[in-house]
């Protein structure tokens, strides 16, 4: 179907937000995975002392963060691209519950940030513990990553002395990552807030877009037919005229059967009574 300005912008503004998601859902549910079925981390899974532990929950919380993503998106790249009524709105409703449920989650978060710092810290502890024993490639992009973007290094901050130091970009002294952690969030939990609200804010925007766009689906699909009558007259001399010819012509949906008039003449116009 034809869209307009509007739909076209709406569209490709989903498209584009979808794939930034899916790029994240890949993502959280590729490292979960790897943390999940890796031969050095599958030991925290199988005892069961360990089960509740900050590693074992984020985990689970990576994983169910992935899945939920890569459905979200499936059903809004599906229906934007297709300009599907029914998915979109199926997608409008998974984003309503998704962006309520990241507002909520940030709210709590800095509510009880000293909590989660602790299984921040905890976290980040056991997966520097376990490849300092493994040397786990994954695990090391995953700490090379911690430590570039928050400008640590292990649990001393002196490189020398880190087991990771491979992970470090600095070849001396730094932060110890745990402090680093904790400073993060107890100077910057605005910003972190601020982070969740921002993402539930570009949820609410694709879920705008997504209704704007399966309304405009709505409306072209329940438009009226439109028939073009022409009307071709043939009259000889000294005789009487010629019926008229009427042609049809349907703008219908395909599968609909043709619509077609009679042409009216004398024969079949009633005659009137007295």
């Amino acid at each position: 179907m034809a869209l307009d300005g509007c739909g076209l912008l709406c569209k490709y503004i989903l498209i584009i937000i979808n794939i930034i998601f899916a790029v994240l859902g890949f993502a959280c549910l590729g490292l979960g995975l790897w943390l999940r079925l890796s031969p050095n981390t599958r030991g925290f899974f199988e005892i069961q002392e360990l089960n509740s532990s900050a590693f074992v929950l984020a985990v689970i919380v990576l994983i169910a963060i992935g899945a939920v993503l890569l459905i979200v998106v499936s059903f809004g790249d599906y229906g934007a691209c297709n300009e599907k009524r029914c998915p979109l709105q199926v997608f409008s409703v998974l984003l309503t519950i998704l962006a309520l449920a990241v507002i909520a989650v940030g709210v709590l978060a800095y509510s009880c940030r000293d909590q989660v710092v602790q299984t921040i810290v905890e976290f980040y502890s056991t997966m520097y513990g376990m490849y300092a024993a493994s040397e786990d490639p994954v695990i090391g992009a995953t700490l090379t990553f911690i430590h570039n973007t928050l400008d640590c290094c292990g649990m001393t901050g002196i490189t020398l002395l880190e087991f990771a130091k491979n992970t470090c970009h600095s070849s001396f002294f730094t932060h110890t990552c745990p402090g680093v952690i904790g400073n993060v969030f107890e100077n910057n939990a605005p910003a972190v807030l601020g982070v969740f609200l921002g993402t539930g804010g570009l949820l609410v925007v694709a879920l705008i877009c997504s209704i704007i766009l399966s309304k405009l689906i709505g409306q072209s699909a329940s438009l009226p037919q439109y028939i073009t009558l022409t009307q071709h007259t043939s009259v000889p001399a000294n005789t009487q005229p010629a019926q008229h010819e009427l042609v049809t012509t349907s703008y219908s949906h395909p599968y609909q059967e043709p619509v077609i008039f009679t042409p009216l003449t004398a024969a079949n116009i009633p005659a009137a009574q007295a």
